[in-house]
């Protein structure tokens, strides 16, 4: 079996354009080279990889197989090629970290902090992205290490415990709910909400929750921050459901109430997540350490 790179940087091209053509173009290879290469590939594997059309290409299941090798391959190789180029000419080496919203802002910044003041040599950038995002990126290969609530995860992404987030519900000052401290989340039925923006993992846990019990939120206003959420809790618009961290943190500056919802769910398991904590480059293997030390 016999294959190169360039073989498997124009077949993930090729996949992504769904297009030979389209894909030859990303390459940076001719129309015929291209085609002579994918062709190549599915008779060096044996098996077909797109389905031909009118329209362009659609990958085989074979196909989507091999896409997920050849990206996991490809990142490996960027990753050795920048862990020696940093050897080589004495840049910092650099990390790349996935990490929710309540991650990148109520729990990743102090331990970031003293990870980057220990290695000086070692940069960090750390994008934020939803949980689902995050684990699709981590097990298909295209990023290393994330901060993501455990619900969202395959079994098969590797992970530990970096905390618990709790739910809380968060009430304006004048609402029934404000001197309550503990609640069962059925006993929202009929309030007005505010709540995150669609599509958002927390907003899609909640939801789904919410749809178990029967209950059919009447959403006032959508927001993706969790302070915006509380200003608008705290001028009475509606009730929400944030993270207990958030929660306290808007309370201290906002006048609303804080109330325990006692429902299961509301517990959240926040943890930092890669495909595996072994294969991973040795900057972001020290990465790793340090967060395991830093647990809360």
């Amino acid at each position: 079996m016999r294959f190169d790179l360039v073989d498997l940087r124009l077949f993930i091209a090729v996949a992504e354009a769904r297009s030979i053509t389209g894909g030859a173009d990303r390459a940076h290879l001719a129309l015929a080279s291209a085609s002579a290469r994918i062709k190549g590939l599915e008779d060096a594997f044996g098996v077909q990889l797109f389905k031909r059309g009118r329209r362009g290409v659609d990958l085989t299941a074979a196909g989507e197989s091999l896409l997920d090798h050849a990206r996991i391959i490809i990142a490996n190789v960027e990753a050795m090629q920048g862990d020696l180029a940093g050897f080589a000419s004495g840049l910092r080496a650099n990390v790349q970290l996935l990490a929710n919203t309540v991650g990148l802002a109520e729990h990743l910044p102090k331990a970031l902090a003293a990870f980057l003041r220990e290695h000086p040599d070692i940069n960090v950038d750390v994008e934020e992205r939803e949980s689902t995002e995050i684990a699709e990126a981590i097990a298909s290969g295209r990023a290393d290490l994330g901060f993501a609530a455990e619900h969202a995860l395959p079994d098969t992404i590797e992970r530990f415990a970096f905390g618990e987030d709790r739910l809380m519900l968060v009430a304006g000052r004048r609402s029934p709910f404000a001197t309550r401290r503990q609640i069962d989340f059925s006993e929202t039925a009929g309030q007005d909400f505010i709540g995150l923006t669609v599509g958002t993992a927390l907003n899609v846990h909640i939801g789904r929750h919410a749809a178990r019990l029967g209950i059919r939120q009447h959403v006032r206003a959508r927001l993706r921050d969790f302070d915006a959420i509380c200003q608008m809790v705290a001028a009475g618009i509606g009730i929400a459901v944030v993270p207990e961290a958030a929660a306290r943190r808007c309370a201290r500056s906002m006048p609303i109430g804080l109330v325990a919802l006692r429902d299961a769910w509301a517990n959240r398991r926040l943890v930092i997540c890669a495909r595996s904590f072994k294969a991973l480059p040795r900057p972001a293997k020290l990465l790793v350490e340090h967060l395991r030390r830093a647990v809360v």
